[in-house]
């Protein structure tokens, strides 16, 4: 990202026209803020481009982050909406273009460019009008914060455009994987989203009922899901599916997931000793307090030829 030695405190509206989103970075620049004149607020870190914190007009948080992550680029986030690109999980060794990388890829250890915001003003009330912010992002292969170990493992020129759009009541966040190179190349892409819950052992998920998915606890067995689900120990999934996931606690709906072109989701939740087995998740019982929901493009791979593009997207929505 270009520094700014004299750059505002935040970008803010034209004055005279009625109350509009505001940006705020960071004093060293590594995190964007926005807030909407009602409230709700989003924080996304440079490095990874994670999504670290969105609020609702009560400042209610609705991602669960561990309070160990390292928000210093050390290391990728835990917590949030760290992004999955180009390998989904342990690369697998016998894919050769993929073979090299690290777990999750390059992308949630990169420093991505901010670069800029657009917002949709209010033409009424602010109770009721349609106010959003989106901030979009930029990675690409000659980014000067690409990831070096990623650069040298994945040697193809690329361009990623990541867009986090803020609305009153839901958070849309879309990429688009652009093929720059002279040679095709393969990639997975997958938005790990932490949800915050309170009570996991309350929550249900349903819109999966009948899907396939490949149980990962259960030697990657093949399965069909019957019904809701629910959390009682150790879950890694990864459906094929499509409609909306939504996710529900007491009874009540929290969460609304809807994909754009993403074709799998991942529900995942460490339980008691995978979470007590990771350094960077605390507190060790937070378990309880969270839940995955991983949209996502990882049932095998999108083949991109010389110029072809790749766009998918999810819609968090809350309530019903």
């Amino acid at each position: 990202m270009v520094e700014r030695p004299n750059k505002p405190s935040s970008l803010v509206a034209t004055p005279g026209l009625p109350p509009q989103p505001t940006v705020n970075f960071s004093d060293d620049n590594s995190l964007v803020t926005a807030t909407l004149p009602t409230g709700e607020s989003i924080t996304v870190l440079l490095y990874g481009a994670t999504v670290i914190s969105w609020k609702d007009s009560s400042s209610t948080e609705k991602l669960w982050l561990s309070s160990a992550a390292k928000l210093d680029g050390t290391k990728p986030v835990r917590g949030g909406i760290p992004l999955v690109f180009p390998v989904f999980g342990p690369p697998p060794a016998g894919h050769a273009q993929t073979s090299s990388l690290p777990q999750h890829g390059f992308a949630r250890t990169s420093r991505w460019e901010f670069l800029g915001k657009s917002t949709s003003e209010s033409s009424g009330d602010q109770q009721t009008g349609d106010l959003s912010v989106k901030l979009d992002f930029g990675l690409s292969s000659a980014a000067d914060g690409l990831d070096p170990k990623g650069k040298a493992a994945w040697p193809f020129k690329f361009n990623l455009i990541y867009s986090v759009t803020l609305n009153r009541r839901d958070l849309t966040t879309s990429l688009v994987v652009t093929n720059d190179d002279e040679r095709a190349f393969d990639c997975q892409v997958l938005m790990h989203t932490y949800l915050k819950v309170k009570d996991i052992t309350n929550v249900t998920i349903s819109g999966l009922d009948s899907s396939s998915y490949v149980d990962k606890v259960d030697a990657a067995s093949t399965k069909t899901q019957s019904g809701e689900i629910r959390i009682e120990g150790e879950t890694d999934r990864v459906y094929t599916a499509d409609g909306p996931v939504i996710v529900s606690e007491g009874g009540k709906t929290l969460f609304t997931v809807t994909r754009d072109n993403l074709s799998n989701v991942v529900v995942w939740n460490p339980w008691v000793e995978k979470a007590k087995g990771m350094g960077d998740f605390e507190p060790k019982d937070g378990y309880k307090e969270m839940l995955c929901v991983e949209p996502g493009s990882v049932g095998g791979w999108q083949t991109l030829e010389k110029g072809d593009a790749f766009e998918g997207a999810q819609t968090i929505a809350l309530g019903a």
